[in-house]
């Protein structure tokens, strides 16, 4: 899947318009994204198709940024699954720094997660849930 850029956003009308506007002209085609806001800061979790392209941008923009590989990450769609899948990343310290659900399709859901220690992350991972990089 290439990498996933969680990237700081003012909540204020056109703060998405402008991030979206910055990447589209530079031929820039964000595939995945989620986006959420509380009191006056937000924040958007993308992937695109040009990792470098977008690093480029967003530092340019002066965007506050982390990126890192996504994990594409395969858990029974279920109620509790998202709680004990992150509860376990937690336990062996990993701090997820993006997530975005993909889809969900016979009876699993499948997730793009950036994490801050992704060998750990795998470990934890591949002991119940599919993962791919």
């Amino acid at each position: 899947m290439g990498k996933q850029f969680t990237v700081r956003l003012k909540n204020e009308p056109g703060a998405l318009a402008r991030l979206a506007a910055q990447l589209g002209e530079h031929g820039i085609d964000i595939r995945t994204i989620g986006v959420g806001a509380v009191g006056s800061s937000g924040c958007a979790v993308l992937s695109t198709n040009n990792d470098a392209a977008t690093h480029d941008v967003l530092r340019q923009a002066h965007y506050s940024f982390v990126e890192g590989e996504a994990l594409t990450v395969g858990l029974e769609d279920r109620p509790g699954a998202l709680a004990k899948l992150s509860g376990r990343l937690a336990a062996a310290g990993v701090n997820i720094t993006g997530l975005v659900l993909l889809g969900r399709h016979q009876g699993k859901a499948e997730l793009a997660i950036t994490v801050d220690e992704i060998d750990a992350a795998r470990r934890v991972l591949a002991a119940s849930t599919t993962v791919t990089a």
